[in-house]
């Protein structure tokens, strides 16, 4: 996540992160701060979200339209939960996403293991075409070697 938060800020694409909070995490807490080794720098912008999507209830929308976003790049954590459902609202709302297929994990489950997990959305998000935009799962050294893209923003 380091990587592409740093190519991002190099190509001047705003930084988002999403911060979840609920009872028992609140803002503020000590078990609701980002994880200690990312890396963030002055200028990057916070959102605060109590569900899966990131969207709902939240400024991430407006912040994203006052920037002329309509590409995201998308990675963090609970694959199969917040990662999944803001992947799919992003589309549904029009933005083509890019999924960081490397920067983004979950715990393992009794079902499946977290890479099992990881690759298992890599392969079915960028299957969804019906909302009209494009969805990639790139992993981290394609993405930083791109051109920029227009309007991006990383989250």
């Amino acid at each position: 996540m380091n990587a592409v938060t740093e190519w991002a800020r190099a190509q001047r694409y705003p930084v988002v992160f999403i911060q979840h909070q609920r009872k028992g995490l609140e803002p503020g807490s000590n078990d609701w701060q980002l994880q200690l080794d990312l890396l963030v720098r002055h200028g990057d912008q916070f959102v605060q979200k109590s569900t899966p999507d990131s969207f709902q209830n939240t400024i991430l929308k407006p912040l994203l339209d006052q920037h002329g976003i309509d590409h995201l790049v998308i990675c963090g954590f609970a694959t199969e939960f917040c990662v999944d459902t803001t992947v799919r609202r992003a589309a549904a709302l029009g933005y083509s996403v890019d999924l960081v297929a490397d920067a983004h994990t979950t715990m393992d489950k009794a079902h499946a293991d977290a890479a099992c997990i990881r690759h298992h959305h890599n392969c079915t998000l960028p299957a969804i075409t019906s909302f009209g935009v494009t969805i990639r799962a790139v992993p981290t050294a394609q993405l930083t070697l791109m051109e920029q893209c227009p309007a991006t923003q990383v989250l």
